[in-house]
């Protein structure tokens, strides 16, 4: 999955929006205004996204592409590659569960929106 294809998925999901509030080269994606996603245009392409705990380390051991969150907490997010051999519909797999942590953890009213 190349940057576009995953900037594009990850636009298309509803209530998200994207920016760069930490400098120029990481973009941010939020679904009312938190994050699920953070990239780096500058370097390997590789995702930061949010996961249950539990799954993080399970992804971890499973596969190499997967580690810890950069700069995150390492517990709730992973740095993923997307350069290696992971496939775009494990990658979406991926993403749609970090937007769905943070979409339920959001209040009843902007969920309802």
């Amino acid at each position: 999955m190349n940057i576009e294809e995953f900037r594009n998925y990850c636009l298309n999901k509803e209530n998200v929006s994207e920016g760069f509030p930490f400098d120029e080269v990481t973009l941010v994606i939020k679904v009312h205004q938190k994050i699920f996603t953070l990239v780096s245009l500058d370097g390997p392409l590789r995702v930061n996204l949010k996961c249950n705990p539990d799954k993080a380390i399970e992804l971890r051991e499973q596969h190499t592409e997967i580690i810890p969150g950069y700069h995150m907490n390492k517990k709730h997010w992973n740095t993923v590659d997307l350069e290696g051999s992971l496939n775009d519909d494990f990658i979406k797999e991926l993403i749609d569960h970090s937007y769905d942590l943070i979409w339920r953890s959001l209040p009843k009213r902007l969920r309802e929106v």
